[in-house]
């Protein structure tokens, strides 16, 4: 169980309040959070007491997307951890979810102290919105983890204020954690390429590194040289003739791995992933100066069109804001090794036997929470619709898998290349 309260300390609003605005923060790229902290940090400690925050909210409303983190306690099973930040977190999980549902959190265990969780600095709490299963982040990121580093995943209680806000997922964030645990090493640069982005998929920005600033947020310290590497992978991926593409690409990219991405994406349709946006995932620079792409959120995965005929395993081979799918799969041999995993992806996961038993061992752990869940953002008939029904469009994970599999298996290319 993960509990939250708030550290409350009374302070002295600014003696002149600002007027009230509302921000409008851009959410298709990687734009700065609206800076609040120094303007009503009016102690200097770093973070904004009782007074000051409602300083800042007559000023701005809220603190979504903003440099302000709520200080709170945050109790874990017993363990609690003073002067965490927290905030509320993303897009759609924020502007979709009425007041007095749940929305989901970052927590930041070290943002005021030098300590951490079980060895994590961070927790990314999901309110699981549009998956009333609570299942397709979890189930996703547990089959991706076989085949490339992705985040860990699993399930949580919490409270607030000693109010029970429900079942979350807990999934790890993309931290130097991730790459000690997973690869052996935390030597490396991370980015995460935005929600709804226009530019951050690989494609060429031109030599201004500006435009990459844009699209990609890179996490930790600001590095300018891992940003020149960047730009150099994106030229080289999409200005090289395709039967160059492959030598010129093999020092600087992984050509096993990110052909697994590509295929886990469209295999189990992913529908907030690369394929259909060309965002909204990770990248690494690892140590090896290799870049790769990695899984970011799948709450809207395992979800298909047309009887889990679409997406179709060639989607967006023209689309040039795809440069991975368009440039990499231009490549005989590239996209002969993307198939092949498509092919295997669906073979093996999809399995009946083998997806049903994972769905079946995370539903005996979840759902008696899922039936006493106030907050829930569905119901629990939608909960059991989704696990359980015989109809694909009730959203069925079983139908999905039955269909998702034998559509893909049958796919002329995928056959062809797993020959």
């Amino acid at each position: 169980m993960v509990a939250l309260a708030p550290t409350v300390s009374a302070q002295t609003a600014p003696a002149t309040p600002p007027t009230r605005q509302t921000g409008g923060v851009p959410v298709q790229g990687a734009e700065p959070d609206v800076p609040l902290l120094a303007r009503f940090d009016a102690n200097r400690t770093g973070r904004l007491e009782r007074g000051e925050r409602d300083a800042a909210r007559a000023y701005l409303a809220d603190f979504w997307h903003t440099d302000v983190e709520l200080p709170a306690t945050l109790e874990v099973d017993g363990t609690a951890l003073r002067d965490v930040g927290v905030s509320f977190r993303g897009n759609n999980s924020f502007h979709m979810v009425p007041d007095g549902r749940k929305r989901s959190f970052s927590s930041n265990v070290e943002t005021w102290r030098t300590q951490a969780l079980l060895g994590h600095t961070s927790l990314n709490l999901l309110n699981a919105n549009q998956d009333p299963t609570f299942l397709r982040s979890v189930l996703y990121l547990e089959v991706a983890r076989e085949y490339l580093p992705a985040p860990k995943a699993n399930f949580v209680r919490v409270v607030v204020n000693g109010e029970s806000w429900g079942l979350y997922v807990n999934q790890q964030t993309f931290s130097n954690a991730l790459l000690r645990e997973q690869l052996g090493t935390e030597a490396g640069t991370r980015w995460k390429s935005p929600n709804n982005s226009l530019g951050g998929g690989f494609n060429c920005l031109g030599d201004d590194l500006a435009a990459y600033r844009r699209w990609y947020e890179m996490k930790g310290k600001d590095d300018t040289m891992a940003w020149r590497a960047l730009v150099n992978v994106t030229r080289v991926l999409t200005r090289t003739p395709p039967e160059e593409l492959e030598a010129a690409l093999a020092p600087l990219m992984d050509l096993d791995e990110v052909p697994r991405f590509l295929a886990l994406d469209l295999a189990l349709v992913n529908g907030d992933g690369y394929w259909n946006d060309g965002s909204d995932f990770n990248v690494l620079r690892g140590a090896d100066n290799r870049f790769r792409a990695l899984p970011h959120e799948a709450n809207e995965a395992f979800r298909s069109r047309s009887n889990g005929a679409a997406p179709d395993p060639l989607v967006a081979l023209a689309d040039t804001n795809k440069a991975l799918r368009s440039r990499l799969l231009a490549v005989p041999a590239l996209r002969a090794r993307y198939l092949q995993y498509v092919g295997a992806i669906a073979e093996r996961e999809l399995d009946e036997h083998r997806f049903g038993e994972r769905v079946a061992r995370h539903v005996r752990l979840i759902e008696a929470d899922v039936a006493r869940d106030t907050r829930t953002l569905g119901t629990e008939a939608a909960f059991r619709e989704g696990v359980d029904a015989t109809s694909a469009a009730a959203g069925s994970l079983r139908i999905f898998a039955a269909q998702r599999r034998a559509a893909l298996l049958a796919h002329p290319a995928v056959v062809e290349a797993c020959r």
